[in-house]
C-alpha cells in the first residue's frame, strides 16, 4: 500500500515538473538556446565532404585558383618578368563563413603564390614590356631637353595621379639640378639616360662605362643616393649586348619600349593619342619626351589608358610581380 502511494506520488510529481517545463517561459527559452547550440554544434562538426558550404568554397576555387607564370627569356621581347598566382584559401574562407552557414564573397580568403623564376633570375638581356597579364602601363619619359615643357607635362601627372619613371641623361641633371628635383619632389622615379645623349652601341667598353657611371654619379651628388638608378634606357634605344652587360654590372637593368609616341617627329598631339591608345596593351612601356605634342596631349593620353582599364606606374610598380586585382 505504501509502495503504491509512493508511485502515485513521483508520478504526480513527474507530471507537475513537465507542466512547469511546458509552461515556464524561462524554462522554454533556456530548452530552445540548448537545442540550437546542440544544431550548431552538429553543423560544424559536419564532414566537410558533406557540408555545402565547404564544397561551394572548393568549387570557387577550381575556378578563381590561377598558377604563377615565371619570368622569360621571349625570342621576340627578350625579358619578360613574372606576375604572381592566386590562389583561394578554402579553409581560411570556410572559418569566415561556417557559423552562419552562408556563402559570403567578402568573405573570401585569396592568397597570391610567386612565381618559382623572376626577373632577377634571368641573364642580362633588355626589357621591352612587362607583363602581359598585368593590367598596368609605364611611361618612360627620356629627358635631354625639353625644359619648357616639363612643367606642364608634370602638372598634368599630378592632376591625375600618375608616377612615372623620368629617364635622365647625365649632362641635363648637371645643368639643370632645379628642374630634377622638381621631378622628384614629384614623386616620380628616376632612371639613367647615359651622360652626353651617345650612339652606345659604337662605344668601346670602357666609355660605355663611363658615360653610366657619370649619369649616375650627378643624379645620385643632385637629388641622393635614394634615387640611385636601377634603371637604364638607352638613347635613341640604340644598343649592342656588351651595353646590357655594363649597365647589369651597375646595377642596372636595361629598359626598352613596346608603344612608341614618336613624338620628337613633333605630331599633332590628337594624332599621337591617337596612336598611343590604338597600341597600347597590357605591360606596356610608352616611350616619350618632353615635347609640345606630349605635354598637351598627356591628359587625353591617361584618360584614354585608364579608360581601358589599365592603371599607370613607375618602371618599378610594373615589373612587380604582385597581382594589381585578385580576380
Amino acid at each position: 500500500m505504501k509502495k503504491s502511494w509512493l508511485v502515485k506520488g513521483g508520478l504526480a510529481s513527474l507530471m507537475i515538473i513537465a507542466a512547469v517545463s511546458i509552461y515556464n517561459p524561462f524554462t522554454s527559452a533556456y530548452v530552445k538556446e540548448l537545442k540550437e547550440q546542440t544544431l550548431a554544434i552538429a553543423v560544424m562538426n559536419q564532414p566537410k565532404d558533406k557540408d555545402d558550404l565547404y564544397q561551394t568554397l572548393q568549387e570557387k576555387a577550381s575556378l578563381m585558383n590561377k598558377p604563377p607564370t615565371n619570368a622569360v627569356i621571349d625570342p621576340v621581347w627578350k625579358a619578360i618578368p613574372g606576375y604572381n598566382g592566386l590562389s583561394l584559401d578554402v579553409e581560411a574562407s570556410y572559418k569566415n563563413m561556417k557559423k552562419e552557414q552562408t556563402f559570403d564573397e567578402k568573405k573570401l580568403v585569396l592568397r597570391q603564390t610567386s612565381p618559382a623564376v623572376s626577373l632577377k633570375d634571368l641573364p642580362p638581356a633588355p626589357i621591352y614590356k612587362g607583363n602581359p597579364q598585368k593590367p598596368m602601363v609605364s611611361l618612360l619619359v627620356n629627358v635631354a631637353w625639353g625644359n619648357e615643357y616639363l612643367p606642364l607635362l608634370l602638372e598634368t601627372m599630378k592632376k591625375h595621379h600618375v608616377t612615372s619613371t623620368f629617364f635622365l641623361d647625365g649632362s641635363w641633371v648637371k645643368k639643370n639640378p632645379s628642374l630634377a628635383k622638381m621631378i622628384v619632389d614629384e614623386q616620380h622615379e628616376i632612371g639613367n639616360h647615359a651622360y652626353t645623349h651617345p650612339d652606345l652601341k659604337k662605344l668601346t667598353k670602357q666609355r660605355i662605362t663611363e658615360e653610366l657611371e657619370n649619369t649616375n654619379q650627378v643624379i645620385t651628388a643632385t637629388l641622393g643616393a635614394a634615387h640611385t638608378p636601377v634603371w637604364f634606357a638607352p638613347p635613341s634605344g640604340s644598343f649592342r649586348d656588351e651595353v646590357v652587360n655594363v649597365a647589369n654590372s651597375l646595377g642596372m637593368k636595361t629598359i626598352l619600349w613596346s608603344v612608341d609616341t614618336v613624338d620628337w617627329r613633333k605630331p599633332q598631339a590628337d594624332e599621337m593619342v591617337g596612336r598611343v591608345l590604338r597600341k597600347v596593351h597590357p605591360g606596356a612601356m610608352i616611350l616619350m619626351h618632353p615635347t609640345e605634342a606630349t605635354a598637351k596631349g598627356m591628359e587625353r593620353m591617361i584618360t584614354g589608358i585608364k579608360a581601358k582599364g589599365y592603371s599607370i606606374g613607375t618602371v618599378t610598380q610594373l615589373m612587380d610581380e604582385k597581382r594589381l586585382r585578385t580576380k
